[in-house]
């Protein structure tokens, strides 16, 4: 299994490893909306003006498994891959930030925080990572 996984990280590189796993956790995510009998719409009102909680999960859904797809590209033709990565977080961190600054879901400033650092500037990182970037040498290593 080991020599697998080797196999597969070296096939994606670390981009398309950083897509895989976010397209994964997208369609992960989209999935708990979708298959809650009732689910939570607190913070999301802004939104729900559009269509339903459940269109809004299936936008997750689908954007994680192109995200997912763009994983097995090539550098360059990953692109699209990224900018599906950015979409729901940006637009639900929005519509937290939204119901927030209106007084209606006070958590919303939070959570738009959470989205804005471990989504989008994540994903903003894992964009700009060159797939061959030697790293940098540990501290002892250094001459």
């Amino acid at each position: 299994m080991g020599r697998a996984v080797r196999r597969l990280g070296t096939r994606l590189g670390r981009r398309g490893t950083a897509l895989a796993l976010l397209g994964a956790g997208k369609v992960c995510f989209g999935l708990g909306y979708l298959l809650t009998p009732d689910p939570d719409p607190r913070g999301l009102e802004l939104l729900l003006q559009f269509a339903g909680i459940r269109w809004w999960a299936g936008v997750w859904v689908m954007c994680g498994a192109i995200t997912f797809g763009s994983a097995w590209l090539r550098i360059g033709r990953d692109r699209l891959g990224f900018i599906a990565a950015l979409v729901p977080p940006f637009v639900w961190g929005f519509a937290f930030l939204w119901a927030s600054a209106a007084g209606d879901f006070p958590r919303g400033l939070t959570i738009f925080g959470w989205y804005a650092t471990s989504h989008v500037g994540i994903i903003l990182w894992a964009a700009s990572v060159p797939e061959y970037e030697v790293p940098h040498p540990a501290l002892g290593e250094r001459s």
